[in-house]
């Protein structure tokens, strides 16, 4: 057999293995081990398993990966979460679906803490949708805008994503931190229209509640400023050059730990908690990254990213065109795997592809997390809507998924809107020293 054909036997078998609810990275490592010592042999498969291994859990620039984490921990056992939706819920409740709004612009900023979707949806679901019922809120709309606004988590900076892809296509991690900013935002507002008009059509969907005072709403600040000074400090200090993205988070770490120390919302055993799901996040994120390392020279082997980026660029359609196959491909994929799982698995095979097309890598690296984020919402996976019902059994998963599916409309609408205007993800890495 050619090596191609070894290579196409090779992805049947990983997804065969992905199927069998294996831990992604173990997944591309015997896939990769077991089709390397094939071609090569089982000595060179030991070699390359040793140095990637190395060079992913050595690698300073991922440092990064467990100092967020922390930070996005620390910040969720305190419960900080619930402190930022009750803030943002007495500035927008009193607006028609203003409870969705608010946990829109909840989900965002700490999604913007933490750049994590998972805890982002873990920590709205446990606080907000109960809020929602008690008003009166269908349980289609509370659940669906929770799926939907935790993926916000991996595209606003700090975002664990676009440190794997930076890594992966040698771009900047902190223009790709400020490259998800502006679109994070988009997507927030369409998020917001998506709900006005689902209460429009339907107002018994969404109950309207009274208006906060100013001076209530002025006082709610007080439980997020320090938060919001962090997180100002950890940005613009990346955006303006004052430090690295490591640097940035070993800040960020330190601040989300002080913050809720003086605050004394932070028990011991939390502060235990936090360096666990830490430990076991980073290490399943970098055994994640190790195994793509083994997986892709496995495929450098086989030739088929080289086959399969000529094939795509020899097709008869425009760069458009090209570019949307290509937006398909994720978003199909990204309905069976896990969206960190199938970044790491495609983008050798796309990049070359996207560059030579002209569009921007980052630009890119925001429109494939768009995408394959679109999985965590949408059915057989839809980790964050099996999420969402966790923290409530008593909906079903079908309410959860109805709910959620207007929103992925409009992330389909971002998308458009980031493709023909791409300067709204280029322009503030633009501006950066």
């Amino acid at each position: 057999m050619s090596p191609i054909d070894i290579g196409i036997i090779g992805l049947i078998f990983l997804g065969v293995i992905l199927f069998s609810r294996m831990p992604v990275g173990f997944c591309f490592i015997i896939t990769g081990i077991l089709g390397f010592s094939y071609l090569v042999s089982p000595e060179a498969a030991l070699n390359v398993l040793a140095k990637d291994f190395y060079t992913s859990f050595s690698s300073y620039s991922l440092a990064v990966i467990p100092l967020f984490v922390f930070m996005g921990q620390i910040l969720f056992q305190s419960g900080i979460g619930g402190e930022i939706f009750t803030t943002v819920n007495k500035w927008l409740g009193h607006y028609p679906g203003g409870l969705a709004w608010a946990t829109i612009g909840a989900c965002a900023f700490f999604g913007a803490i933490c750049g994590s979707a998972n805890a982002t949806a873990a920590t709205m679901g446990t606080v907000v949708i109960p809020e929602m019922r008690k008003f009166g809120y269908r349980d289609s709309l509370a659940t669906g805008v929770v799926a939907a606004s935790g993926g916000l988590g991996i595209l606003i900076p700090p975002s664990i994503v676009f440190i794997i892809y930076g890594s992966m296509t040698e771009q900047s991690i902190g223009k790709l931190f400020m490259s998800g900013f502006l679109p994070g935002i988009l997507i927030s507002l369409l998020f917001i229209i998506t709900v006005y008009i689902w209460v429009l059509l339907k107002p018994e969907t969404a109950p309207r509640r009274g208006r906060c005072s100013i001076k209530e709403r002025i006082l709610s600040l007080k439980g997020i400023v320090e938060v919001l000074v962090l997180f100002i400090i950890v940005i613009g200090g990346i955006f303006f050059g004052v430090f690295t993205p490591n640097e940035a988070a070993g800040i960020g770490a330190a601040g989300g730990l002080i913050i809720p120390l003086l605050r004394r919302k932070l028990k011991f055993k939390d502060i235990l908690l936090t360096l666990y799901f830490t430990a076991q996040t980073t290490c399943m994120l970098l055994t994640i990254l190790a195994g793509a390392f083994v997986l892709g020279h496995f495929l450098t082997v086989t030739t088929i990213p080289t086959a399969l980026s000529s094939w795509v660029m020899s097709l008869p359609f425009p760069r458009w065109g090209i570019m949307g196959i290509i937006i398909l491909i994720y978003f199909f994929g990204g309905c069976f795997i896990d969206s960190l799982g199938m970044i790491i698995l495609t983008v050798p095979i796309f990049y070359p592809v996207i560059t030579a097309l002209g569009y921007h890598p980052i630009l890119f690296g925001v429109i494939i997390v768009l995408v394959v984020g679109l999985g965590g919402v949408t059915p057989p996976v839809g980790i964050l809507v099996y999420i969402v019902k966790g923290m409530n059994p008593d909906i079903t998963l079908e309410t959860v998924f109805s709910g959620a599916t207007p929103f992925v409309l409009a992330i389909l609408v971002g998308i458009i809107i980031l493709i023909a205007f791409p300067q709204i993800s280029l322009f503030l890495p633009s501006l950066m020293r």
